[in-house]
């Protein structure tokens, strides 16, 4: 249990992260938001891809895994960057 906690906080900072590195232009996102989309992205990919293409997480490096969940933080840190924009 512990285990998974953890292993899920080390992939989201790592999602979140390169996702960030892949976005054009500064986010203002602190690092415990970062790692928040990027557990929720990580969690929404591994539900599309079960449902898509019955993934269920096997052996070796999860490449399509990494590319969709980079992509879902994108959108995610994306959406909350405009939701929480505060120029006026």
């Amino acid at each position: 249990m512990i285990g998974t906690i953890i292993g899920a906080i080390v992939a989201g900072l790592i999602i979140g992260a390169l996702a960030r590195l892949f976005m054009p232009g500064k986010q203002n996102i602190s690092l415990v938001m970062t790692i928040i989309i990027g557990i929720i992205a990580s969690v929404v990919t591994t539900l599309i891809l079960g449902a898509l293409f019955n993934y269920s997480g096997g052996g070796g490096i999860s490449w399509w895994y990494w590319i969709v969940s980079i992509v879902v933080a994108i959108i995610g840190i994306s959406i909350y960057g405009r939701a929480t924009d505060k120029t006026t």
